[in-house]
């Protein structure tokens, strides 16, 4: 009994020093975070021998600093092989296409389990609880990959809903002399304030075209970069007609009905399901309150009746 005391005992001032140490991390990593970082004393000593001292922003600085040390602590976070390459590819279809995309996405998981584990740890708004700890920090661990998995999807279903109309510009764009290349170009300068996720990636396409890449391969990253079936469908046509020489007018007005086809049968395959759906919130909010109001009187009254009976 004394040593499951002891033990309990233990556990429960192992609590608060864990807490502290990783508050002592987290106000360390935020000294680091606002302490000047090299680009900005480099900078500032650029201006002093030039005499045109460099214009930032407080925000801009102060954000630049925030992410170096999340850059910092997601670099010393162990990583697997397997791990990085599905990440990486999960940060390209959110639209996080920095290089440094992926340290700084451990970091902000390692701050988020760090944050959660002080807050559970410290016995300031709960009681200590070792294992009630570890669940936060795990969850901190979680949500920022559910978070960009959300992001993702979200990503990609703005690009499907854009695939017409850019295929559609695409189609009167070669109608009207324009090179593949160009309509490529015109459709993603046309598209920029409507649809700035896929207009980013037809620029990126234009860019890959003029460092030298093979309008095949441009192509196919575009695919790998957004995750989209229409788009790797559509990229699979065109490598196709430029490879066998067909007409690409012909091809894009065949593909722009299979389409909207799609689309159709989207359409309806969602409302199929709306029925199924509308199951549940009936269930769990509508026939309650239909039986408390149809059944609850009667109910009521019965109860009454029998209670007299017995007292009788």
């Amino acid at each position: 009994m004394f040593r499951g005391r002891e033990r309990g005992g233990g556990v429960t001032l192992i609590l608060p020093l864990l807490a502290f140490a990783t508050v002592s991390l987290l106000v360390a990593a935020g000294a680091l975070a606002l302490s000047p970082g090299r680009a900005a004393i480099v900078r500032r000593r650029l201006g002093e021998v030039t005499g045109r001292p460099v214009k930032t922003g407080a925000d801009a600085v102060t954000y630049e600093r925030v992410v170096t040390a999340l850059k910092h602590i997601g670099s010393a976070v162990p990583k697997s092989p397997s791990e990085m390459t599905k990440l990486q590819l999960r940060l390209v279809h959110a639209g996080f296409r920095r290089h440094d995309a992926v340290p700084l996405f451990f970091g902000i998981r390692a701050g988020c389990a760090l944050l959660l584990f002080a807050v559970v740890a410290t016995p300031i708004f709960m009681r200590p609880s070792i294992s009630m700890a570890l669940g936060a920090a795990g969850l901190g661990w979680v949500l920022p990959a559910v978070v960009l998995a959300r992001l993702a999807r979200r990503r990609q279903h703005r690009v499907r809903l854009s695939i017409p109309d850019a295929l559609d510009l695409l189609v009167v764009s070669v109608e009207a002399g324009l090179g593949l290349d160009q309509a490529i170009q015109r459709v993603g300068e046309e598209l920029a304030p409507v649809h700035p996720e896929l207009s980013d990636d037809l620029r990126l396409i234009n860019l890959e075209l003029r460092a030298g890449k093979a309008r095949p391969e441009a192509l196919h990253n575009l695919a790998a970069r957004t995750g989209v079936d229409d788009l790797t469908s559509l990229v699979a046509v065109l490598v196709q007609t430029d490879k066998f020489g067909t007409s690409v007018t012909q091809a894009l007005r065949v593909h722009s009905d299979v389409l909207r086809t799609k689309r159709r049968q989207r359409a309806e395959e969602a409302a199929a399901k709306t029925g199924v759906k509308m199951v549940f919130p009936l269930v769990i909010c509508i026939f309650p309150a239909i039986w408390i109001v149809t059944v609850g009187p009667a109910a009521i009254k019965i109860m009454d009746v029998l209670g007299r009976m017995a007292d009788r």
